[in-house]
């Protein structure tokens, strides 16, 4: 029995100056891969450097959208090149943040669609970040749609039944964090109930969002992905043995790991 922990900021500074630590109690619990995810230019690079130094760790390259105001000249070309890289099996952190006020919602929109264009250009999968932008983020989505196909994983989803159908449809997978674990998340393990089989992934988003009996708790580690996903294996009334064997292997679906 393994899990995959599709959403994880091992180059925080949180966890960065323990992460062969991390690494280890991760696998101690029975995550065997983890999804370094890059949040800028710089941020991509370290991810991509835990990625090659520990066979069980993959990357992804991207700007979030609460640092796309900050992106200096030449940022974009570097996650362009990083693309390029085997290693690197996602773009982003992407998508649209309108809870926190620092970036421009044009700035924001101007780069998730240059994420979603590389996407859609070579192949990797998006790993989107929705916060309060549900209708703007299935705006630029449709009209991506329509240019082709489109991969990727909403990341920590919080959304409702309704909004995750509409993911859904466009091809996208989506994802379960610690919050899904809350006492009060009644309403998201309505909708984590109802992801089909081959479409939902688990995460931790660490440093973030620790689970219970975690819940505020920092930092937030890969180890613990494994109380996510009993809880969401028990609101869907399977055996945690066997949803971790279809997430994991939704995962390595999805990014194309072995």
């Amino acid at each position: 029995m393994d899990f995959f922990d599709t959403h994880a900021h091992l180059d925080d500074e949180q966890l960065a100056g323990d992460v062969a630590g991390v690494i280890e109690r991760a696998a101690q619990a029975r995550v065997a891969s983890i999804l370094a995810v890059g949040t800028t230019a710089a941020s991509s690079r370290n991810c991509l450097a835990v990625a090659t130094k520990y066979p069980g760790v993959w990357s992804s390259a991207g700007i979030h959208p609460n640092h796309a105001a900050e992106v200096q000249p030449g940022d974009w070309d570097e996650v362009v090149r990083l693309a390029g890289e085997p290693r690197v099996v996602a773009l982003g952190e992407t998508g649209l943040d309108l809870y926190w006020k620092d970036t421009p919602l044009a700035v924001q929109q101007d780069y998730f669609d240059r994420h979603i264009r590389l996407s859609q250009a070579i192949g990797k999968p998006l790993v989107i970040h929705q916060r309060e932008s549900s209708a703007e983020i299935l705006t630029m989505l449709r009209q991506a749609r329509q240019r082709g196909p489109l991969a990727g994983v909403m990341h920590s989803f919080t959304g409702t039944t309704d909004q995750a159908q509409e993911f859904l449809n466009l091809g996208l997978h989506i994802s379960f964090a610690g919050m899904v674990t809350f006492k009060k998340s009644d309403d998201l393990r309505t909708v984590a109930a109802a992801i089909p089989a081959g479409r939902i992934l688990v995460e931790t988003d660490a440093p973030y969002l620790s689970p219970e009996p975690f819940r505020g708790k920092r930092p937030n580690e890969p180890a613990r992905v494994v109380h996510t996903a009993a809880c969401v294996a028990q609101v869907r009334g399977v055996s945690i043995e066997s949803f971790a064997a279809q997430t994991t292997a939704n995962a390595r679906g999805l990014f194309g790991t072995p």
